[in-house]
Formats: structure tokens, C-alpha cells, sequence
């Protein structure tokens, strides 16, 4: 009964600590949030560097169907946006404008990866190219350019088809007023409504869906200037409303003997118990044996920055400029080059590697999980063949996965 009492003592506190976590994360300035990608802390990347990026990747994955585009997958495109910005030691969101917000300024300059990446494989898209306007000394993040007035009011236009749907008569007078650039009159006098109606019709949209669309995704007061309606705050898009989401088939379900199964599942735990016996990662690494190799995550670029591959580099001989395979008493997989299919030919690799060295004992990271943004749930799967090579070891999130 203590040990309940205790245990769920450690639980509460345990709870109460990533709560905290959550909040101080949450509570973080732009110069702060800017200082963490610097310090390449994983948190703080995966919580405001991929989030800022996933905003724009939403509204174009949705005009564009960019995922089913190659190379253009999330993953791809902000692991690129990234590395550029670190090599220059991401000088370009310190070169914001002093009043435009840090998460505003970023997603406008993944905009323009997006849609430079985008020109070379739908060629109808003529845009400066992302590399032109980091070395343009004008504000290149700037969204005032007239590409991006555009390119906003055909967020309008999506958000209106979404929510209204493409026929209706809401989505027709959005589309004519920003898109196609009719007055408020002409749509009345085309849609037999009486200008006023039209007008309050327009407001109401924009105050209901389309600007806490804005506030909840963008610091609207960079561009409430392109829309003549009223700041309050709206509530927000109907729970069921989605951008970009994909739908996830049903499993199937099969019969199947309750006890038998959990007999099966108590057999199976227990051989994997035995298995890894002696074949878990060490949180932290300090030191090697002399047959004891450090297996980090990498980037093809070999920006051995932060994480694990910055302690690669610092402890365990892992070379600057070179992103794959052996060096000194590491061994790099990237995973910084999209989604997870990119990185499975190098874990396949890795693995044969090990195989053919019995000798040596890999101690594989968390690879793929820090700055990368995967999960465990992600990347773990990848080294189910790793199970059965005792000279691998694996972290403890992975075994939970893959056991």
C-alpha cells in the first residue's frame, strides 16, 4: 500500500513537472526562441521551428497538393529551411523588421522555399528564388510584396471553399471580391443582392472564420491591412474543419482468443526481455570502450551542430563536412533529408554494416528524434531487423516500440 502511495506520489510530480515544462516553453520571447534554434535545442525546435513551418505547409499542401509532389513533403522542405538558416547561423530571422513577429518572419521565409521548390517541379510558378531574396538587402521576408498579397488572398479564397464549400454563395462573393477583383456593387448587382448585403455578408466572414483563421495561426496585425474588417476576435474554425489532413483507414478487426493472445504477448515481452538484455543505449555517453562505436543522427551536409552529433563531434571523432558512415569511433545516419522512407536506406546500411564488424558494439541514439522531428513510434521501426544483432544496442524508446 506505501508502494502504491509512493508510486503515485512519483506519478503526480512527475505530471506536474512536464506541465511546467509545457508552460515554460510555452512562455518563451522571440529572442529566446531564437537563441534555443541557435543552441539547436531540440525543444525548442520542434515546438516553435516546426510549428511556425507547418502553418504555411498547411496552406499551400492545400492549394498545391505538395505531398504527393516528390520532395515536397514537410519533412523535406523545413529539414532544407533549416540547415539553411543554421549555416547562416540563422542571421536572417535576426535581420527581421523590429516590429513584425518572429513566427510572421519565418513563415514568410518558408514561403519562399516552398514556392522556390515548387517552380522546379510546376514550372506555371515564376518566383524570385529563396537563395535570390536571403542575398537581397531589401526586407525579403517582408509579406507587403505584392506576390504575397496575392498569395494571401488565395488563402481567403481556400479558407472559404473549406468552410463554405466551393459553390456556395459565400465562397463566390470571397473568391470575386479578392481573387477576381470585382467591387462590392458589381458583386450585388451579379449575385441580385443589395450592396449592403454584401458588404455585411463579407464581414461577417471574415470576422467568423477567415480573421481568427489569421489570429490563431499569424500575428494578424501584419496583415490586417489587406482586409477592411474589424479586429475583434471571432471564435474559432468549427472543430471538424481540417487543412491538409490525411484520412487514416479503418483496421481491419479479426477474431481472436483473448487468453491465448495475452499468453502470446507475455511469451513475446519476455523473449524480447531477454534479447535486449544488456543492449540498451545508455542515456548519456561520455565515454567509449575501445570496441564501442556512437551511432548519431546526422545531416547529408555533415552540420554536426547540436544534439548527438555535436558530442560526435566534440568526443567520438565524427568529421565536419561528412554526413554518412564511419568516422573515428562514430557512425553517421542522416535523417535530415526528409520523411522517414529517406532515411531507411541508411539504417538498412548501418545494419549490414554491424553485421559484417561482430567485433565492435554500435550504441545507437535516438536518431532522427531531437531536431529531425520524429518520434520514436516514427523511427524505431526502422531497426526491427536490429533486434536480432547483439552487437547493436538500441534506447530504451525504441525497445518500447519495436518489443
Amino acid at each position: 500500500m506505501k508502494k502504491e502511495k509512493e508510486s503515485s506520489e512519483e506519478m503526480n510530480t512527475s505530471k506536474k513537472t512536464n506541465t511546467s515544462k509545457k508552460q515554460e516553453l510555452s512562455a518563451l520571447s522571440d529572442d529566446e526562441i531564437l537563441q534555443g534554434f541557435k543552441d539547436c535545442d531540440s525543444k525548442i525546435v520542434r515546438e516553435y521551428f516546426y510549428g511556425y513551418c507547418r502553418v504555411a505547409y498547411c496552406i499551400y499542401d492545400k492549394r498545391y497538393d505538395l505531398r504527393y509532389k516528390p520532395g515536397m513533403d514537410f519533412f523535406s522542405l523545413v529539414h532544407e529551411y533549416f540547415l539553411y538558416l543554421s549555416t547562416h547561423r540563422f542571421k536572417p530571422l535576426e535581420d527581421r523588421k523590429p516590429n513584425m513577429s518572429l513566427k510572421t518572419w519565418m513563415v514568410n521565409g518558408f514561403r519562399f522555399l516552398l514556392l522556390d521548390k515548387l517552380k522546379e517541379v510546376v514550372k506555371e510558378h515564376r518566383f524570385e528564388s529563396f537563395e535570390a531574396k536571403q542575398e537581397n538587402k531589401k526586407m525579403q521576408f517582408d509579406v507587403t510584396d505584392s506576390q504575397f498579397e496575392q498569395e494571401l488572398y488565395h488563402t481567403i479564397e481556400d479558407i472559404g471553399n473549406l468552410y463554405y464549400g466551393r459553390d456556395s454563395k459565400n465562397a463566390i462573393i470571397l473568391k470575386m471580391l479578392y481573387i477576381e477583383g470585382f467591387k462590392g456593387k458589381d458583386v450585388a448587382e451579379q449575385l441580385g443582392m443589395t450592396a449592403s448585403a454584401v458588404t455585411q455578408r463579407c464581414q461577417k466572414m471574415m470576422h467568423d472564420v477567415v480573421i481568427p483563421y489569421f489570429k490563431k495561426y499569424f500575428n494578424s496585425s501584419d496583415y490586417i491591412s489587406y482586409m477592411s474588417v474589424c479586429e475583434e476576435q471571432g471564435p474559432q474554425f468549427a472543430s471538424d474543419m481540417s487543412i491538409g489532413s490525411p484520412k487514416m483507414a479503418a483496421p481491419s478487426m479479426q477474431a481472436f482468443d483473448a487468453s491465448s493472445e495475452e499468453n502470446n504477448h507475455d511469451i513475446n515481452r519476455s523473449n524480447t526481455e531477454v534479447i535486449k538484455t544488456g543492449r540498451i543505449t545508455p542515456r548519456w555517453i561520455e565515454h567509449l570502450k575501445e570496441n564501442e562505436i556512437f551511432v548519431f543522427g546526422s545531416n547529408l551536409a555533415g552540420m554536426h551542430g547540436g544534439g548527438a552529433a555535436r558530442t560526435a563531434r566534440l568526443h567520438f571523432g565524427a568529421i565536419m563536412g561528412k554526413g554518412v558512415g564511419l568516422q573515428g569511433q562514430s557512425y553517421a545516419i542522416p535523417t535530415m533529408q526528409g520523411g522517414v522512407d529517406t532515411i531507411r536506406p541508411y539504417v538498412d546500411d548501418f545494419i549490414a554494416y554491424a553485421k559484417t564488424h561482430p567485433s565492435q558494439h554500435f550504441l545507437v541514439t535516438p536518431i532522427g528524434c531531437g531536431i529531425a522531428g520524429f518520434d520514436p513510434e516514427d523511427i524505431a521501426p526502422l531497426f526491427e531487423e536490429a533486434k536480432e544483432i547483439k552487437n547493436i544496442s538500441l534506447p530504451e524508446s525504441f525497445w518500447e516500440v519495436i518489443e
